[in-house]
């Protein structure tokens, strides 16, 4: 279609999530270092220009992703449209192709696909200020989506370092196809309050190659994971499957779960690991990618 435009929305991974307490208004405070799938872990989004908004599920979950109404790809563009009188919109069709509700940003990631279109439909730059409005009030985690790119993730999704310039590490993701709702993960945390001071962790700033950001990512966390595995079980065996894979590096859970990721010495040795992964549990979701 004329003027039709696509972007491709990646799996966003917390390598480290550390909650560092709980905010007197009641959210968490958080560091966590954010990298990106490749476009083989990613969902699809489509804008045709049109004169109503408008959005289409398809693809492999799109069965599970909720109400089209509830979609955040709609609420980013009817909060940008909000901050831009004549906000040029269109017909979105999303491609569902990632798991939901697994700890991947997905549908966080979608909603800074929808704005990265419609920038480019209503010539915004990446960095206007409304655009980023638009993303911090859409979610916690739109804003660090929306240019895809490594980084410091802190506060509760609001603050965000530079880019940052990491090797490219060959993955996989699984997911076991379980729930995990977020609130019940942090519920079983019970973190303690925010201590008055929090000082920043500055040294993953300056990693240049993978045995270091390995090494980093031995000494640092994912609060989440082990409350996680109490609610689902499962998880513990996704990450025992992927440290058992032949050339595995690091094998940790993403996010809130239940998708657990693995770093491989190549791309090759990744894609057998997944075919045989698959083949051993043919139930759970397995997907080779590199991350970005």
């Amino acid at each position: 279609m004329p003027g039709e435009a696509t972007e491709f929305a990646p799996a966003k991974v917390n390598l480290t999530l550390h909650v560092l307490g709980k905010r007197p208004d009641g959210y968490h405070e958080l560091e966590s270092l954010v990298v990106f799938a490749d476009a083989d872990a990613s969902d699809r989004l489509t804008l045709a220009p049109g004169p109503a908004l408008e959005l289409s599920v398809t693809g492999p979950t799109a069965g599970v992703s909720g109400p089209t109404d509830d979609n955040l790809v709609l609420k980013a563009a009817r909060l940008l449209a909000e901050r831009v009188p004549g906000l040029k919109a269109g017909h979105f069709t999303l491609e569902k192709n990632l798991p939901v509700a697994a700890g991947l940003g997905g549908g966080s990631s979608d909603a800074a696909a929808a704005l990265r279109l419609l920038a480019r439909a209503n010539g915004l730059a990446v960095d206007d200020a409304r655009l980023r409005q638009a993303a911090r009030l859409t979610g916690a985690d739109v804003p660090v989506c929306l240019d895809p790119r490594p980084r410091i993730m802190r506060g509760i999704g609001e603050i965000l370092s530079a880019p940052l310039t990491l090797p490219k590490l060959p993955a996989i993701l699984i997911n076991p196809r379980v729930a995990v709702p977020t609130p019940a993960v942090f519920k079983a945390l019970a973190a303690p309050p925010l201590a008055a001071t929090v000082q920043p962790d500055e040294a993953l700033s300056g990693i240049k190659d993978e045995a270091a950001l390995v090494s980093a990512l031995e000494q640092r966390r994912n609060d989440l994971e082990t409350p996680a595995i109490g609610i689902q079980p499962v998880i513990a065996e996704v990450i025992a499957a992927l440290r058992a894979s032949a050339a595995c590096h690091f094998a940790r859970m993403s996010g809130s779960g239940a998708t657990c990721f693995s770093l491989f010495a190549s791309a090759q040795a990744a894609q057998s690991a997944a075919r045989a992964l698959r083949a051993a549990h043919p139930g759970w979701w397995v997907q080779e990618t590199a991350f970005n």
